[in-house]
């Protein structure tokens, strides 16, 4: 019976959606987009898969949840079918990718913020009856007066 790239004992795809969490459907198109490398096929032709996929699926799908391209996983993907010749290639890869989440952090948690002081707005406004002064980033983002028509 051929064997997953670990060598431990294979599983099929209804036991790798189990232990990830996805459905077989959505596996199957990681494997079809080239993101699930060293999947072999039984005598049937059922795929088995290995914990090394486990792992790896998982690394796909934070990938994708922090915004990598599916073209960005796919690049690592092959580099890291090539092996360790990769390596420095693969870590400048996530290195520019968390830069890029990083910045994506910081955005958000600006945006929290924001959120969370207008929250505090109306929290304000409701227990106290009367409408509080304009958050100064309210202010800010305000739009100019306009100027009157000459």
């Amino acid at each position: 019976m051929p064997r997953p790239p670990d060598n431990g004992t294979p599983f099929h795809i209804g036991e790798l959606a189990r232990r990830t969490g996805r459905t077989v459907h959505a596996i199957r198109w990681y494997e079809t987009q080239g993101l699930v490398p060293g999947v072999v096929r039984d005598e049937g032709g059922r795929r088995l898969y290995g914990e090394l996929h486990v792992g790896w699926l998982d690394l796909m799908d934070r990938l994708r949840r922090t915004g990598m391209s599916i073209a960005g996983m796919r690049e690592y993907t092959a580099l890291a079918l090539q092996g360790k010749a990769t390596l420095r290639q693969r870590r400048d890869l996530l290195a520019a990718h968390r830069a890029r989440v990083a910045e994506t952090i910081a955005d958000w948690n600006q945006a929290l913020s924001l959120v969370e002081r207008k929250i505090d707005f109306y929290d304000d406004w409701m227990q106290s009856g009367h409408r509080p002064p304009l958050l100064p980033a309210e202010a800010m983002r305000a739009p100019p007066p306009r100027r009157k028509a000459r």
